[in-house]
């Protein structure tokens, strides 16, 4: 088997600032608080650290949508950069990470510093979701270009909506049931209980599930996930700096970034699915692993269908079989064959838009997930986000 880049990175440390609904805290105060946890968690310092990556640099609009970029964290932790990257044109949120491999595989770097924050909750106040959507939120006028300038005349300015027609696609084409997609939420649900950082932790059932409004058919309220506030990082590392690190790092075994379909929301080849597709397909040629190897997955859930287009698209299950794949929810609890979102996804923890499923990933395996742990010490797992045209996927693994 070729021994492809990203195998010659690791995964070092992983931190998290304070995760809430709506915090009111300066965003680089929480993007920091993330990084500085993430360089103490490897052993190292800022001294070390010779590289920056994130997703997707400052951006103004929509509010909340990016807590900090590259320039203000180098210079806040005064840091002394051989390479550096951050923009919005990447292959999901992950794709910083990705890149960030790609840069120490390639020596351009020898310790990453990968972050994510949002403060769109606190952003949003008491206005709703609707106060940071282009267009919406009693700002005044608004021009609107690309891609908005077809939806929005339509009212249609949320992914919701995009998402949701994917979704009722699948409904027609496969028989998929509310039943079924209930239980991604579900099961977010379940695992945020023991979390102690998760937004939403009370006990949820299917009578709470479909008795919630409902939001772009089939999408109810508790499938679309969660504004809140927080900052994650992560260090990517080149593989042979091991024995100066403070734990055993993660191994990143192969990555997912492919896309071969129209790069559109809503003129993909496959309205049944989407850009993780391709991503996933292109991981499985990069390993000799297989996807009955994998012991976690940590994917997407912006809203819940996509989760289970990733399902499909990691090839957990067969084209259009997601549906009987989770139901019942026992195949995808903690105790099951492939526990899945272990943190309470972005449904219930918190949508910490895709760092969040990397850095739980990075827990379980390093087996320190406390009451939400995955049994039996996992040594594979997948972290994976994006959705419509966005798809980055990374395979980790932990050998002990």
């Amino acid at each position: 088997m070729t021994e492809y880049a990203e195998k010659r990175a690791v995964i070092s440390g992983a931190g998290q600032s304070d995760v809430g609904r709506r915090l009111h805290r300066d965003p680089l105060d929480l993007t920091l608080d993330a990084c500085v946890a993430a360089i103490d968690d490897a052993g190292l310092t800022t001294a070390d650290i010779d590289g920056i990556a994130t997703y997707p640099g400052p951006m103004d609009t929509p509010p909340g949508f990016s807590g900090s970029g590259v320039v203000d964290v180098q210079d806040a932790l005064r840091l002394n950069l051989n390479w550096y990257t951050g923009g919005l044109d990447l292959p999901g949120q992950l794709g910083s990470v990705i890149d960030a491999c790609l840069a120490v595989a390639c020596d351009l770097a020898t310790h990453v510093l990968c972050f994510r924050s949002v403060y769109e909750g606190s952003a949003q106040g008491e206005g709703g979701r609707a106060a940071v959507m282009p267009g919406g939120g009693g700002r005044g006028s608004f021009r609107a270009g690309s891609f908005m300038q077809w939806v929005l005349p339509f009212a249609a300015p949320s992914a919701a909506t995009w998402i949701a027609m994917f979704a009722q696609r699948h409904f027609h084409e496969f028989g998929t049931t509310e039943e079924q997609l209930a239980q991604i939420a579900l099961n977010a649900r379940r695992n945020a209980g023991l979390n102690p950082k998760a937004i939403y932790r009370d006990p949820m059932t299917m009578d709470d599930y479909l008795a919630a409004r409902m939001i772009s058919t089939p999408l109810r309220l508790y499938d679309c996930d969660v504004p809140c506030d927080g900052g994650t990082a992560v260090i990517v590392s080149r593989a042979d700096t091991v024995a100066d690190l403070r734990k055993p790092p993660i191994q990143v075994e192969a990555v997912g970034t492919a896309i071969h379909g129209r790069p559109s929301w809503d003129q993909f080849d496959d309205l049944t699915t989407m850009a993780c597709r391709d991503a996933g397909a292109q991981l499985w040629t990069r390993t000799d692993l297989k996807p009955s190897d994998v012991q976690l997955a940590e994917m997407y859930d912006g809203f819940s269908f996509i989760t289970m287009a990733w399902l499909e698209a990691m090839g957990f299950c067969g084209r259009g079989e997601s549906g009987p794949f989770v139901e019942g929810g026992q195949r995808i609890a903690l105790d099951g064959e492939l526990p899945l979102n272990t943190n309470g996804g972005q449904l219930s923890a918190g949508r910490l838009h895709g760092y969040g499923f990397l850095h739980e990933a990075c827990v379980q395996l390093w087996g320190e997930a406390g009451d939400r742990q995955v049994p039996g010490g996992p040594e594979v797992g997948v972290a994976a986000a994006g959705g419509g045209p966005l798809a980055g996927v990374l395979l980790l693994t932990q050998r002990r």
